[in-house]
């Protein structure tokens, strides 16, 4: 039986997150699926490039990161596998999911994937969730919210080691 997880975070600051992101992406191996969720400037883009950023820069790589927004597929190679940034935005069905290649890629690379709900009945059942959202009014509005949640098994000791 899969037992879920769910952990909160705050980043005060884009640095905070680029921090957690790059200490995750260490710990990432091909398979590895992170659903980024929030509304349009939550930090799921920043996050995503954070991590690609991250595992390009310990292989000794360096490469401009760019929302995949229009292209809704980015891919990168750090040499050890493939990592896979999607943004699906744009899309209105599920079935255009299978036409980027994406669920295959679930299997072999590192997934980034902006806008999860996309993906209907094919979302991984060992992803990572990460939900994004500002502050509010009772809150400093450059605060970036993160609720975190995926099996247990899968993810918890490499949550609590990417934040220590």
């Amino acid at each position: 039986m899969t037992h879920a997880f769910h952990h909160d975070l705050a980043f005060s600051t884009p640095d905070q997150t680029t921090a957690f992101a790059a200490e995750l992406a260490h710990q990432l191996v091909p398979g590895d699926v992170i659903l980024l969720s929030g509304g349009i400037g939550a930090g799921k883009t920043h996050f995503a490039r954070a991590v690609i950023q991250s595992r390009l820069a310990a292989q000794g790589l360096a490469e401009d990161v760019p929302s995949p927004t229009f292209t809704l597929v980015q891919t990168y190679d750090d040499t050890l596998c493939e990592i896979w940034h999607s943004d699906l935005y744009r899309l209105t069905h599920p079935d255009e999911v299978e036409e980027l290649g994406l669920i295959d890629a679930f299997e072999t690379a590192i997934c980034l994937v902006e806008w999860p709900d996309r993906l209907g009945d094919l979302l991984p059942q060992n992803a990572l969730s990460l939900e994004f959202s500002t502050g509010d009014a009772s809150d400093d509005p450059d605060v970036r919210h993160a609720r975190i949640s995926g099996p247990a098994e899968h993810w918890e000791a490499r949550i609590q080691k990417a934040l220590l």
